[in-house]
């Protein structure tokens, strides 16, 4: 018996699900899909230019796991760009981030609570029980 997948932990959800070519509609009805997790590693790594460990911290899952769907995220956006394939992001396993959508899952998001204080010039971050 596999292991359950984990949910992935996403802040920020696609403005728009569908792209493609403008100048021409595929005879067929060929789409590729992208997850919601596939986009979000996108995001974060090209966009945001975080590092895989950072974006693996951000969405709660292992820094292999994350190299994973990042080369399959960039396998797919290839093959539309260059196919002219409509590409259309949906579905996956995954959640959303309770706090805003830059919140990028600092120390301040979700899982822990701090407390900052400053002394002598010093920013100190206690946990909040």
């Amino acid at each position: 018996m596999s292991r359950p997948k984990k949910w992935r932990n996403v802040c920020h959800l696609p403005g728009n699900r569908q792209y493609g070519p403008l100048d021409e509609v595929p005879e067929d009805s060929e789409v590729i899909s992208m997850t919601v997790e596939e986009y979000e590693t996108v995001r974060l790594i090209d966009y945001k230019g975080m590092i895989q460990e950072d974006c693996a911290e951000n969405m709660e899952v292992a820094r292999t796991t994350v190299q994973h769907i990042y080369s399959n995220a960039r396998k797919k956006i290839a093959e539309s760009l260059v196919r002219g394939i409509p590409l259309v992001i949906e579905g996956g396993r995954y959640k959303v981030c309770e706090h805003s959508e830059d919140c990028q899952r600092r120390k301040t998001c979700c899982r822990r609570k701090y407390r900052s204080e400053n002394i002598n010039g010093f920013v100190i971050n206690e946990e909040e029980s």
